[in-house]
């Protein structure tokens, strides 16, 4: 088990304890005496050290080579565990629209399932710049939101963000189908040009048989 892929692990690990912070209201830590630390911005922090686990362990693993099979698979999962956690635990306390939520995790089930089809038949659909751009807008959008909670003027900016992100979301879909169409579309036209040349072949092949 190496560094970056013990920090994949810990990013699940993070998952169960941001969403026990922010949906129990009477979660806070008092710091230093006189400074008390509420449940949103206890999730907040939880928040944005798991999501910078996934910018330091995919560094870390392209620097010293360590990119493993187990952390391929696991990142990704990581990933929308996480994000998923937190959207569907802003729903349970009435800061986003549930029809959104729906939305953003729809989205990713979609791409993840071409992705897993486009896998298994040999060939892989990287992340375009949409859907980096997704995943940042993610992170500030859900990070907008928490502080939102405590500060409500700043709760349109956050829903703004949201709205960037359903965009985003869906353009960066509409993106990965038109990938993975063009590859199936290109698969499907190779295969049925060598059906076509072994029956012209065989078709050869049957007067001097005879």
């Amino acid at each position: 088990m190496n560094i970056p892929n013990t920090l994949t692990i810990l990013r699940i690990f993070f998952v169960p304890l941001l969403v026990a912070v922010l949906v129990e209201q009477d979660a806070h830590v008092r710091w230093r005496g006189n400074i008390l630390l509420t449940n949103e911005f206890l999730a907040l922090a939880i928040f944005l050290v798991a999501a910078g686990t996934d910018l330091i362990d995919g560094y870390l693993a392209r620097r010293w080579r360590q990119v493993t099979t187990v952390g391929t698979l696991l990142d990704p999962i990581a990933d929308k565990l996480l994000i998923s956690a937190a959207l569907i635990s802003l729903v349970q306390i009435r800061q986003i629209p549930a029809w959104m939520v729906i939305i953003i995790i729809g989205r990713e089930f979609a791409v993840t399932g071409l992705r897993s089809i486009a896998a298994a038949e040999g060939y892989t659909i990287k992340a375009g710049e949409l859907g980096k751009t997704k995943m940042v807008l993610q992170v500030a959008a859900i990070a907008m939101m928490l502080v939102s909670i405590r500060w409500t003027a700043l709760h349109s900016a956050a829903m703004l963000c949201m709205w960037a992100v359903v965009v985003f979301g869906l353009a960066s879909a509409v993106d990965y189908f038109i990938k993975f169409w063009r590859r199936v579309d290109e698969q499907v036209k190779r295969r049925r040009r060598t059906e076509l040349l072994a029956m012209e072949r065989d078709r050869k092949r049957s007067p001097a048989i005879q």
